[in-house]
């Protein structure tokens, strides 16, 4: 689905220095003789705070081998083809899923993991429409999409997808380069499912992305963030975990979940089926889910924590109450999480998308 979560770009450049010097001496998988002092870790790149690391090493004496990746769809094929030996993986709600549906997944040993009680009952709810009997993942983060706007550039309330088709904000719309994300908000903005395999909905969709392409600036990813902070675009599409880090860079930026409805999505971390260190794979999930660990994880990537222990203790009040980062989803309709639809699905989706880039 998602998201480059690169927050600064020199703990970024030193962070992956360390990733690739521990690669370097042990490599993915390692044939050191070490392994079971070893976890090795696939994770969305910034997606965590380097330092719980150094704790977890501290408090465990388990090395942790680093491995980041950018997109769902590029960690997906590295995994299956076995390419690399991972421990601990934390792909999204509708990859889990197609992992799942591909046996790519070990069941986890929930004895090994007590602190899974400090992760909201809802939260584990929600997981079982990719993980039906929560046997394979931790919910880690969780969000929704939405509409970034600046309100010293854009006039009146914004409650609708429509507004990323209004021709007043042409050459000033950022939108998600992301197959399932883009569709998404057209379909919604067409009382559609945002997991329809109905061809004409989606041949609508299509259409409508074609009709809007002239009116957008450009489609990204990460760059959503840095555009609106510099006030470079007027409105854009993001994931709410960032709209929080944009606010308190730029207080003149707005976050709405469209009254057409959204997406809500998880992150978990789940265990490879061929994952050499599974028992040091569950210490590390647990380590994760200790609400101090998970706290320092929130207030660094911004992203908002399922662990409910986490969330009591948030000092600052006005984000403990924010309703981007813990929304009451209740006053919402038509909110989804994203579903993996099959070989068949991912192709006919995809190809519709290049129809839209190629115009």
């Amino acid at each position: 689905m998602k998201r480059n979560k690169t927050k600064s770009m020199i703990p970024s450049i030193l962070f992956m220095l360390c990733v690739v010097f521990s690669l370097g001496l042990t490599g993915c998988g390692s044939s050191s003789g070490d392994e079971k002092w070893e976890v090795v870790v696939y994770n969305w790149g910034e997606y965590l705070d380097p330092d719980t690391l150094d704790l977890f090493e501290e408090e465990t004496g388990i090395h942790v081998i680093y491995d980041e990746f950018d997109t769902n769809e590029a960690m997906f094929p590295k995994v299956e083809a076995g390419a690399a030996s991972y421990d601990v993986i934390c792909p999204s709600d509708y990859m889990i899923q197609k992992m799942i549906d591909h046996d790519l997944l070990a069941e986890i040993d929930f004895e090994n993991i007590p602190n899974i009680k400090n992760i909201g009952q809802q939260y584990l709810e929600q997981s079982r429409e990719f993980d039906p009997e929560n046997k394979y993942s931790v919910p880690y983060c969780f969000g929704t999409v939405g509409i970034l706007y600046n309100k010293s550039m854009v006039e009146g309330p914004v409650d609708s997808w429509s507004i990323l088709w209004d021709e007043t904000y042409a050459d000033n719309i950022l939108m998600q380069d992301s197959v399932r994300d883009a569709f998404m908000t057209a379909l919604k903005l067409n009382g559609c499912s945002m997991n329809t395999l109905d061809e004409g909905e989606l041949e609508a969709a299509k259409n409508s992305l074609i009709d809007q392409k002239p009116l957008v600036q450009a489609y990204v990813i990460d760059q959503v963030r840095d555009k609106m902070i510099g006030g470079e675009a007027a409105i854009g599409v993001i994931y709410s975990g960032e709209a929080i880090y944009t606010q308190r860079e730029n207080p003149d930026l707005e976050y709405v979940i469209p009254k057409e409805g959204t997406n809500v999505w998880i992150d978990s971390w789940v265990i490879p089926k061929n994952a050499p260190n599974k028992e040091n794979a569950e210490a590390f999930i647990n380590f994760m889910c200790r609400e101090d660990i998970a706290l320092k994880n929130f207030e660094y990537i911004t992203y908002s924590t399922p662990n409910i222990a986490a969330q009591e203790l948030i000092e600052d009040e006005e984000i403990k109450n924010s309703d981007i980062a813990f929304p009451d989803l209740t006053q919402y309709d038509n909110l989804e999480t994203f579903h993996y639809l099959g070989a068949e699905g991912d192709e006919l989706y995809n190809n519709l998308w290049k129809e839209v880039k190629s115009q």
